[in-house]
């Protein structure tokens, strides 16, 4: 049994450095470092950094001292403001792609432009980008959503950088038809954009697909669509223990790609237990 691992997968630029912000932060040891809410959406590379004495957690009044750790998705800015009212040191590590889309969401607040974000509602990028708007932002999963926005004299719209391009193309479309004028921030993350296209293309090449990521995660979830959406039965885990030897019989060509919060040891985990399963398959 063949195994091929996808040219782009794991971890992207904003995950590696966010990775490397905290890191940073805890190797002094002097204070306590939290992370608000989960850096990255892995929950393996969180519990390993739990380990390392970098703690989640869900809202400031769980800190009393120390540096917060602002996660890789941005935060709604009234929550760093009262971090720092409260005396905490406060670390960004937002990826600068999402910082990016928050730029453009604040020119088009001020131009004056109704507010569409192409996104996953509740998810922690979608939440801090909504904040930039002043929580006057349509949120949109898709084209029927966006078809059913009233008619409006200009509409602004800025993308999750996790979304697919297609989704974008169809939502800019739906708008162009319900406004007077559209202005369009493409702000979809490139590595996403290669990421999506290499498991795709490495799904339509093999017997079977594994998508490795947490199931927290949105580009994770987005990966697993776009493999299965080209008849390759795709499964979705987050370990290694995970793996069904069912899932492989028969199966010439096993592909692996990995969401942007996978860490390399996790696809290696998978890879070499990938191995093994095909060890025990092989005649004897």
């Amino acid at each position: 049994m063949d195994i091929i691992v996808a040219e782009n997968a794991g971890f992207c630029f904003g995950v590696k450095r966010a990775l490397e912000i905290v890191a940073g932060a805890a190797q002094s040891g002097v204070r306590p470092v939290y992370t608000l809410g989960p850096l990255i959406h892995n929950p393996q590379e969180i519990a390993r950094l739990e380990a390392q004495g970098i703690h989640p957690v869900e809202s400031l009044a769980q800190v009393a001292s120390g540096a917060v750790v602002l996660s890789a998705h941005g935060v709604d800015p009234g929550v760093e403001e009262e971090a720092r009212a409260h005396g905490l040191e406060v670390i960004d590590a937002t990826c600068p792609f999402v910082r990016r889309a928050h730029a453009h969401i604040r020119t088009l607040s001020d131009q004056g432009y109704t507010v569409v974000i192409l996104g996953d509602p509740g998810h922690r990028e979608v939440e801090g980008l909504a904040a930039r708007s002043g929580r006057k932002a349509e949120i949109v999963t898709g084209k029927e959503e966006a078809e059913r926005l009233p008619f409006c004299d200009q509409y602004g719209l800025v993308v999750q950088t996790t979304q697919r391009p297609e989704t974008l193309r169809e939502v800019a479309g739906a708008l162009a038809e319900r406004c007077r004028e559209l202005r369009v921030f493409n702000t979809i993350c490139e590595a996403t954009i290669g990421r999506q296209e290499s498991a795709r293309q490495l799904a339509e090449q093999v017997d079977v697909m594994l998508v490795v990521g947490g199931r927290n995660s949105a580009n994770t979830a987005r990966l697993r669509e776009i493999c299965a959406a080209t008849g390759a039965p795709t499964h979705h885990i987050e370990t290694a223990d995970e793996l069904e030897p069912a899932w492989f019989q028969g199966a010439h060509r096993v592909g692996v790609t990995a969401g942007a919060s996978t860490p390399e040891w996790i696809i290696a985990e998978v890879v070499a237990r990938l191995r093994e399963l095909a060890d025990r398959a092989a005649p004897r």
